[in-house]
């Protein structure tokens, strides 16, 4: 968000964010953005910008719903519910996930809570999903 000017749409757009009281209320605001988008009266940046900012505010919101937005951790999330559709996460998928969290600037604590919701909506589907044991590179083990 450093240097983006935002058009008066996009303005408008971050206050409805910054009001909504719930993550239904975001992933409303989240597809109006995708709308905007596709009808080419937001530029990418900004729903980029606008969807990091909806994931951060999704944080502070209460439950474990997964809320979609144009933004880095979704990009994230994609490419974590790729690896995990053979039900099995591998340590060189997790450390090509690691490289890609990196690269994102997606912190330990967003993969954490990410996967956590994700295994949450899989143990709901009656699937189950094996976690190889994995060291991240440079430290502390990761999940």
């Amino acid at each position: 968000m450093v240097g983006l000017r935002m058009s008066r749409k996009a303005r408008r757009l971050l206050k409805q964010v910054q009001r909504a009281p719930g993550k239904y209320e975001l992933q409303e605001i989240a597809s109006s953005i995708q709308a905007e988008l596709d009808k080419r009266n937001l530029s990418y940046d900004e729903a980029l910008t606008l969807g990091n900012i909806i994931q951060n505010r999704a944080d502070q919101l209460p439950g474990d719903v997964i809320v979609y937005a144009i933004s880095d951790r979704d990009a994230y999330r994609r490419t974590l519910e790729l690896y995990l559709r053979d039900a099995l996460l591998t340590k060189t998928e997790q450390l090509l996930l690691w490289e890609e969290r990196r690269r994102l600037g997606i912190t330990d604590i967003e993969h954490g809570r990410l996967l956590d919701q994700l295994l949450a909506q899989w143990k709901r589907q009656g699937k189950k999903v094996r976690i190889d044991n994995f060291e991240a590179p440079g430290g502390g083990a990761s999940a």
